[in-house]
């Protein structure tokens, strides 16, 4: 297998490359600044490189055949199918395509069976809910292996402790999902079923997909891009017309904290919850629980670091005054959707997490001092720096600042395309991964909207850093050779 911390895929060459060098890989390599572009408008020449890609986004071979052994199995001519984890699931692609139907299928999976027509609609329930098979799942049922499901429930048991144990919280309270936006989606049907009819607030600028969630159920999302306001939430506690506040520590990818203590003293004497993601930052570095009510996390991230399984958390805090209506709600949600094998390799992977965490919490503190001393460097995001007072509120007695950071080179319509393609370092989609991860990230994440973006401030050239295991030197003299470029 590719070495990817000694070995990255950065050269042109590497275009669709597994990140890892895994079959269950959920990462692609995109080295080039034109090869993203070419992947944003679906150019074949792009896509049709692609050995994988983010399972959500991407439909892995694997679980395309899967699709296809069920759609072959239970679909007629004009009809497509895709397969979910549960009925629930199902039953939400077909709310979402508007037409169909479901048919149980292969055990306890549930095919939603839509005209290929609305294919694409079907698909946006996939990407949204989260609520994907994965594709050791699909492997295992095309190859007719059989499965440890008792080494699988142990693994989840393992894991939900080990999360209690970081989070300070109780391992009956952590409900794990197949992937990190389940968890959220879950989340965000809790919330609005306890307030129906009302709408959310995403408080500060949102991982994409947060925010279409929000936009795609319930009654709709207020978006405040500034994190300093909390007169939008004010106005709709006072109007009545609040369902939750989702917001994310740290931001991505401004790496801004909301002010928690603030949101939370306005919100709980309404009953009204504050759901936080702390996927980016990390429960190992912060402590969000005193102020939230649900705590969402893709475990896909630093908490697993292999980057070669999907998982999520959704965690009930023992902090929230709604603690026992939100420890009932979550219950009512699936929580034995995380398949066997993929939790047993994600509780492996998660083993050393607090000691790479505190290697990668120093590397990044590294670079971010580098980048910040140097004279092409425009600007840089990084939470030591953003809205400081309201991390170190948040920050652990151990705790550090995380491996996320943003950059922006000076003159960046002609630097940032030609130093990304120079850069040395794995480039493709995703963060947190033991290896070192880069991507021009607005027009990853949010290509077709790139003008909205740029109306809150946000440069299309903006260059996202996942910092992994290197050394710190190592990625700082990379860092130097793609600057000598410019």
């Amino acid at each position: 297998m590719r070495d990817l911390v000694t070995d990255p895929c950065w050269q042109a060459a590497d275009l669709g490359q597994p990140l890892p060098d895994s079959p269950h890989a959920v990462s692609v390599a995109i080295p080039l600044w034109e090869q993203v572009i070419g992947y944003e408008e679906n150019d074949p020449a792009v896509t049709n490189q692609f050995r994988c890609g983010y399972p959500r986004f991407f439909l892995h071979p694997i679980v395309r055949c899967l699709f296809e052994a069920a759609a072959a199995e239970l679909a007629d001519g004009d009809e497509t199918a895709l397969v979910f984890p549960s009925e629930a699931a199902a039953r939400r692609c077909l709310h979402h395509a508007g037409q169909g139907r479901i048919e149980p299928w292969w055990g306890d999976l549930t095919a939603c069976v839509v005209p290929i027509s609305l294919l694409d609609r079907a698909r946006m329930q996939w990407r949204l809910g989260g609520e994907v098979v994965s594709s050791r799942r699909a492997e295992a049922l095309l190859n007719g292996a059989s499965v440890d499901e008792a080494a699988g429930e142990q693994a989840r048991l393992t894991i939900a402790q080990r999360l209690a144990a970081l989070s300070g919280q109780a391992a009956e309270d952590v409900h794990l999902f197949p992937s990190g936006m389940a968890a959220f989606s879950a989340a965000h049907r809790i919330v609005t079923r306890l307030h129906p009819g009302k709408k959310t607030i995403q408080f500060e600028f949102p991982y994409v997909d947060a925010l279409k969630v929000q936009q795609e159920g319930g009654r709709g999302v207020v978006f405040v891009a500034n994190p300093d306001d909390l007169s939008e939430v004010q106005a709709a506690i006072r109007e009545g017309r609040l369902a939750a506040v989702f917001c994310e520590i740290a931001s991505n990818p401004q790496l801004r904290t909301a002010d928690l203590a603030g949101l939370s003293a306005l919100l709980r004497p309404e009953g009204i919850p504050l759901v936080v993601d702390d996927t980016v930052s990390s429960v190992h570095n912060v402590d969000v629980y005193p102020y939230a009510d649900l705590v969402t996390t893709s475990l896909t991230k630093w908490f697993s670091g292999a980057g070669d399984v999907m998982a999520g958390s959704l965690i009930v805090s023992s902090h929230s005054p709604l603690y026992d209506t939100l420890r009932h709600e979550a219950g009512l949600e699936p929580t034995d959707l995380l398949w066997c094998e993929d939790a047993v390799v994600l509780e492996k992977n998660s083993r050393d997490f607090p000691q790479r965490m505190e290697r990668i919490n120093a590397t990044g503190d590294a670079i971010r001092d580098y980048l910040r001393s140097h004279p092409a460097i425009e600007r840089v995001w990084h939470p030591r720096d953003e809205t400081p007072d309201r991390y170190e509120a948040l920050r652990r007695p151990q705790g550090g600042y995380g491996g996320l950071l943003s950059f922006l080179p000076s003159h960046p319509t002609v630097t940032a395309p030609r130093f990304f393609d120079a850069w040395k370092v794995n480039k493709g989609p995703s963060l947190g991964t033991n290896f070192t991860l880069a991507c021009p990230y607005l027009l990853l994440a949010h290509y077709p909207e790139l003008p909205w973006c740029e109306s809150l401030g946000l440069d299309r050239h903006l260059l996202r850093l996942s910092v992994g295991l290197e050394d710190s030197e190592v990625l700082i003299q990379r860092l130097a050779d793609a600057l000598g470029h410019l």
